[in-house]
């Protein structure tokens, strides 16, 4: 049986996030404190991590960005914090995607499912020989998850990567926000669109000469991004 730790301050909300997990099959674990929460992130084996933003002891990013530095288990970020500087920050520290309360329960676990089939994915499907995918001055490590600018190694959070990698095997090609949602987070008619856009603009930051003029991920205005072969 799957385990979801539930790290979140308000008692009703755990409770609730606590039962419709527990009715689809997973058992969980709750702290409602920042630092033990981490702790247990960290100790636990933990299919996925429901983090709430204002805890008490520690907030969910500094949570989120300690745990990224030694694990990969997919978090999804539950808030009622709804400024896209909020939703950067937490994307930025590594979380996975976000939803924001009040949620529909059933639709908080039908996102728990995806991005557990989606990370379980990843790890299965890996490979013996890296595959590289180089254009300009980017070099795109698929198997590494290695992506490298002018040879020099860029950190990318696993999604943002994975962004990346899905539209540099795709070049040329107009994806929407929504398709884009689908193919790379796994979910349909369920996520928050926006989320891609939030990552389009970090990975903008870090491969591009002049975010504001990229080169190698064009917005097409009105239809969504493609990935320019060079």
């Amino acid at each position: 049986m799957k385990t979801i730790l539930i790290v979140e301050d308000d008692d009703k909300i755990a409770e609730i996030e606590q039962d419709y997990l527990q009715a689809n099959g997973f058992a969980t674990e709750r702290s409602s404190d920042g630092r033990k929460g981490l702790s247990m992130a960290l100790q636990g084996d933990y299919a996925l991590i429901l983090l709430d933003i204002m805890l008490p002891g520690l907030d969910g990013f500094a949570i989120c960005q300690e745990l990224r530095r030694k694990k990969e288990t997919p978090v999804l970020m539950v808030t009622a914090r709804q400024e896209e500087v909020d939703i950067l920050k937490g994307l930025g520290a590594g979380a996975d995607d976000y939803i924001m309360k009040p949620f529909n329960p059933n639709e908080l676990v039908a996102r728990v499912k995806s991005h557990i089939r989606r990370f379980e994915s990843i790890i299965a499907s890996s490979r013996p020989h890296v595959h590289v995918i180089r254009c300009g001055d980017l070099e795109i490590q698929q198997d590494a998850y290695r992506v490298l600018l002018r040879g020099k190694e860029i950190p990318f959070t696993r999604r943002e990567f994975e962004v990346l990698s899905f539209l540099a095997e795709n070049p040329d090609i107009i994806f929407s926000r929504e398709t884009l949602f689908e193919k790379v987070w796994g979910c349909e008619a369920m996520g928050d669109s926006a989320t891609v856009m939030v990552h389009i603009n970090r990975i903008r930051e870090k491969i591009e000469d002049d975010p504001a003029h990229p080169k190698y991920l064009e917005t097409v205005r009105g239809v969504g991004y493609r990935f320019r072969r060079l």
